[in-house]
This record gives structure tokens, C-alpha cells and sequence, in this order.
């Protein structure tokens, strides 16, 4: 068995995009870290939803429109950072309406706010039918990444500048969020600790 990246074994195929990753890393930790707007790393995904992404009730798979939305948000959190990053959490998910097979999905995606090392990504999802051209807000999540250096570790990234009053207003409740994802993660670990005792 061979380790990973070393080149040797398996690793091979995936030798030269690792590297890639960490000269993309090396390179993001030597920006300045200015501020910077949300639409800067805003990103919209367009895609038809075909047959192969159907589910047993004829409509597309949740998973497939989640697989759309953390690849967008992931893309947004790179932009932004300039530089890898990777999911750490999804916030919250919420299908509030099916996509049918045949429809064109937009999957927009913007960073709400930053921490030291984290960015939280918004993302909306519309689907719209060809034939009428009806679009419906099919889906919404907020999703958390952390920007990695060459190492692997997380790495500082540049703060946010928002615009006009939607973007500050998207600030405002990514920050209630984050301290209810703190919150939420220190009452469980509390918990944790007297189950140990």
C-alpha cells in the first residue's frame, strides 16, 4: 500500500492536481488579505436536469441538488479566499419545493460573511420550467468552509466588505448563525464531558 501523494502506488493519478492544490495554497497565503466584496466571488451554476438525476418519485434527487449547491458554494469560499478551501459544515438545508426532470436549475451562490479562517456561503436555487419559463426558489443552505494552506492547515482569510443593505443584512444573520453554531457545538460538548465524569 502507498502512502498518498508520494507518487508511488496508487497516489499517481492524483500526484500532479495535489500538487496543484498546494502551489494554489502557496500562492493564496502570499495575497494581501484586503477586504473584499461580496460580488467578488458571487457564483451562478446553470444546469438541465436530465433523467439520470430522477429519483423514484419522478422528480430530481435532493442529493444532486445538494451536490450543485457545495459545488457553488465551494467555488464562491475558493473565489473569495483565493486559494482551497474545504466544506466544514452544512448550516442548514431547505427543500421547499420539488425539481421536476427536464427543468433548468441556477444555483446562486454568495459569501455572507468571514471569520479568521472561516467563510460562510449563502446559496439559493431556482428551477425554471423551458416551456413557460416559471421559475421557482426551489431550495436555499448556508454552508460553511475553512481556507486550507499548503500544509493542510487552516489559513486567514480576507475580511468582507458588504455593499448595500441586502449584503448587510445577509452579515447580520450569518453572525447570529455563527454563534448558535458555537453555542450549539460548546452545550454539546458540555454535555459530553459530564457523560465522561
Amino acid at each position: 500500500m502507498s502512502e498518498i501523494g508520494t507518487g508511488t502506488g496508487a497516489g499517481q493519478p492524483l500526484d500532479g492536481l495535489r500538487e496543484q492544490v498546494r502551489e494554489a495554497a502557496r500562492a493564496a497565503a502570499a495575497h494581501e488579505l484586503a477586504p473584499k466584496p461580496p460580488r467578488a466571488s458571487e457564483v451562478t451554476l446553470a444546469q438541465h436536469m436530465d433523467l439520470s438525476r430522477a429519483n423514484i418519485m419522478g422528480n430530481v434527487h435532493g442529493g444532486e441538488i445538494m451536490k450543485l449547491i457545495d459545488t457553488a458554494a465551494g467555488i464562491a469560499a475558493s473565489r473569495h479566499a483565493g486559494g482551497p478551501v474545504v466544506t466544514a459544515s452544512l448550516d442548514q438545508m431547505s427543500f421547499l419545493h420539488p425539481v421536476k426532470v427536464g427543468d433548468v436549475v441556477q444555483v446562486l451562490a454568495s459569501v455572507n460573511d468571514v471569520g479568521r479562517t472561516s467563510i460562510e456561503v449563502g446559496v439559493r436555487v431556482e428551477a425554471e420550467d423551458i416551456l413557460s419559463g416559471r421559475r421557482t426558489h426551489t431550495s436555499s443552505a448556508y454552508l460553511v468552509f475553512v481556507a486550507l494552506d499548503e500544509r493542510g492547515q487552516p489559513r486567514p482569510v480576507p475580511g468582507l466588505v458588504p455593499e448595500n443593505d441586502v449584503e448587510r443584512h445577509r452579515q447580520a444573520e450569518a453572525k447570529i448563525r455563527r454563534e448558535h453554531r458555537l453555542a450549539r457545538a460548546e452545550a454539546i460538548r458540555r454535555r459530553r464531558d459530564q457523560l465522561d465524569t
